[in-house]
């Protein structure tokens, strides 16, 4: 398949670039993988879609202000994205402007300093801080939350908490998984009363899921890796609820990801590594029976996964739908709760 086939006409004035007032005050929009049937719903809904015995998985990642600023012997400013902390006080980073950094570079951050070790394929830098830097406590302390490309504002305070999903523990990401930003308190004390089960999986968000796919074969595509967790207590809750009949809901498609990751070799098991999984249609789920999910950009890895979910053209056509009915999108939008076209595949 190419690219193209998963592209949509988006106005620019559906990309939300703020977050609705409420978390959980967005609309829903609900498709039925089999059938392709639509239906208009709020986001306060989502109890009633599911029933006793289902389970959500959320990714509990917690965003970190990844974003730092840094200036050069000669004075040039840089952009120093992190997205990854190694160890040893060493970094990945995405470097802006990147042509002009040079290995053995120095980079003077407010309050450390960080030399380039090399440039890696996949146009990652790696960092060396001096020695005694937390790099953590660095970005804590001078760096700012990365907001997406695609709001095109500067980072205000309430994006610390509104760009992080309430129950975000394990530091890491560099994005949001942005369909948990709907859920707050009182969504889940209903959901507990409605006799769902919820459990965590862990996958750090790197900048890859905001770049575009530059081949149209997206065969030919890679995508960068990011660090994933399923643990055995995820592995032993999906089981037994697919045992008493329930489903599983992933929120996100990081914990799609997670998810069938765990599960790629036939069975699922716990794992602690990294995933550049590519879910594209075509793709046999193990683990997932249902998503909630944000709106994505055309031509992302994301609107592929989802498409392989429920199917390219009823998503397509759902998406239409959200457009006409101004739906507001990606990460501080609006979400969907999507269905599976096909039986997923038992583990």
């Amino acid at each position: 398949m190419r690219v193209s086939d998963f592209h949509f006409d988006l106005p620019g004035y559906l990309i939300a670039q703020r977050p609705a007032e409420e978390r959980s005050a967005s609309r829903l929009l609900v498709l039925d993988g089999v059938t392709g049937a639509i239906s208009d719903r709020q986001f306060a809904d989502l109890p009633e879609l599911l029933q006793p015995g289902d389970l959500l998985v959320f990714n509990d990642t917690r965003v970190v202000k990844a974003r730092l600023y840094a200036r050069r012997p000669t004075g040039g400013r840089v952009e120093a994205l992190i997205e990854r902390v190694l160890g040893e006080g060493r970094a990945l980073a995405h470097l802006r402007p990147a042509r002009s950094q040079r290995p053995g570079g120095v980079l003077h951050f407010d309050g450390a300093d960080a030399t380039v070790v090399e440039r890696r394929p996949d146009d990652l830098f790696v960092l060396q801080f001096e020695p005694g830097v937390n790099i953590y406590q660095l970005m804590e302390e001078a760096g700012e939350v990365p907001l997406p490309p695609y709001i095109v504002r500067d980072v205000e305070h309430d994006d610390i908490h509104r760009y992080q999903t309430v129950y975000g523990r394990v530091p890491g990401a560099i994005a949001a998984p942005t369909a948990g930003l709907h859920f707050d308190d009182r969504m889940f004390r209903l959901l507990e009363d409605r006799g769902v089960e919820r459990c965590h999986v862990t996958l750090h968000v790197g900048a890859g899921t905001f770049l575009p796919v530059r081949v149209q074969d997206i065969d030919q595509h890679r995508m960068h890796s990011e660090y994933m967790e399923v643990s055995e207590q995820a592995c032993r809750q999906v089981l037994a609820a697919h045992a008493r009949g329930g489903r599983v809901v992933a929120v996100g498609t990081t914990s799609v990801r997670a998810l069938e990751s765990a599960a790629a070799a036939g069975a699922l098991h716990a794992m602690a590594s990294d995933t550049d999984m590519f879910i594209t249609p075509g793709f046999r789920f193990r683990v997932i029976d249902a998503m909630v999910t944000n709106f994505h950009l055309p031509g992302s890895t994301l609107l592929m996964l989802v498409c392989a979910f429920a199917g390219r053209e009823r998503v397509l056509q759902a998406y239409q739908h959200a457009v006409r009915s101004r739906y507001r999108f990606y990460s501080y939008g609006d979400a969907m709760f999507v269905t599976a076209a096909q039986p997923r595949h038992a583990v």
